[in-house]
Parts: structure tokens; sequence; C-alpha cells
């Protein structure tokens, strides 16, 4: 298990412990984490589970995938460190993961 800090828009931080093998997003989902809103369930055919990884875990966290890259064209206000929270697969070396979410998904 890895402890999740969510982050919302206005600086609501949210710590979760979440199952390794889970996304980041099912963690939030799950949790009743707002500002993740994840329309597509986590199939990756959408962006309202986007969210910003903080820089001291982009490495840690996996590339993105040229699936994850088109999709992140549908979100606003895309970032270096933007990334789809269902594309993160959760295991111990995330324990202290912050992500960030924007402020709004659409």
């Amino acid at each position: 298990m890895a402890k999740i800090t969510y982050v919302e828009h206005d600086g609501t931080e949210h710590t979760i412990e979440v199952k390794n093998g889970m996304s980041v997003m099912e963690g939030a989902i799950k949790n009743n984490v707002p500002g993740i809103v994840a329309d597509c369930g986590g199939a990756c055919a959408c962006a309202t589970c986007h969210v910003y990884v903080d820089a001291a875990w982009e490495g840690k966290t996996g590339e993105k995938s040229a699936m994850e890259e088109s999709m992140l064209d549908f979100a606003e206000n895309v970032e270096d460190s933007s990334r789809l929270s269902c594309q993160i697969k959760v295991s111990d070396a995330l324990d202290g993961l912050v992500v960030r979410m924007p402020e709004s998904q659409h």
C-alpha cells in the first residue's frame, strides 16, 4: 500500500492509503476525493482524471503512453507535469506521492 496525497485546486489535502495495483484514479474514486471525475472509469478515453504530479515524483510514475498524450490534448491547463491518474499504477515505490488537481475537469 502507498499513501497518496491528493490536493484539490483550493489546497485541501486528502491523504489516502491506496492498494498496490490500483490506479491513482481508483484510489480517489473509491475514497470520494473531490476533483477527479473519471467519466470513462479508467479506460484512458477521456481526460477527467487529469492531475499534476509533483516534480519529485515525475520519474517514478512511469512514462506517458501515446494514448495518454492524446487524451491530455482534451484537458484544460495541461502542464509538463500533467498525467491522467488512471494511467498511474500504485506500488510501494509511490508511497508519499503527491498529485494536484486542476481547477476543473472537462
